[in-house]
């Protein structure tokens, strides 16, 4: 999906790409857990809370994270755009279980294919807060 969101982006100049299913899409750049280096992917962000942004690591189901969750879980520090604004360095972490209740029936509220995508493996689906750095 991040080729077709980057080819919308592309063709559109910017001006499209940057809402999906209703919610904003962010690209979000981590830094590599293995080779070091700087890895962008765009992703929606169905719920904010308060000044974070909350992204979900479902990977459509599958039953391994994806490698951008990898990859902040070992580095926290990322950079974030949202929409077409400059990026941010944000700091992101893992909810931990009380919000991750708190916050899953908002996500699934907002895309119901989230929580299909749940139904889809054994592993908890982590959602991740990507908050503004000190």
């Amino acid at each position: 999906m991040n080729t077709v969101h980057r080819t919308v982006q592309k063709i559109s100049g910017g001006r499209f790409g940057w809402d999906v299913a209703n919610m904003p899409v962010l690209e979000l750049t981590t830094t590599g857990r293995k080779s070091g280096r700087p890895h962008t992917v765009l992703l929606t962000s169905p719920v904010q809370d308060g000044d974070a942004i909350v992204v979900v690591a479902s990977r459509g189901g599958d039953h391994h994270h994806p490698a951008w969750f990898l990859n902040l879980r070992d580095n926290p520090d990322v950079d974030v755009a949202l929409g077409r604004e400059p990026k941010r360095p944000m700091r992101a972490r893992i909810a931990d279980p009380g919000e991750r209740a708190r916050l899953w029936p908002e996500v699934v509220a907002r895309y119901k294919g989230y929580g299909d995508y749940q139904t889809k493996t054994d592993r908890e689906i982590p959602l991740v807060l990507l908050e503004p750095r000190p």
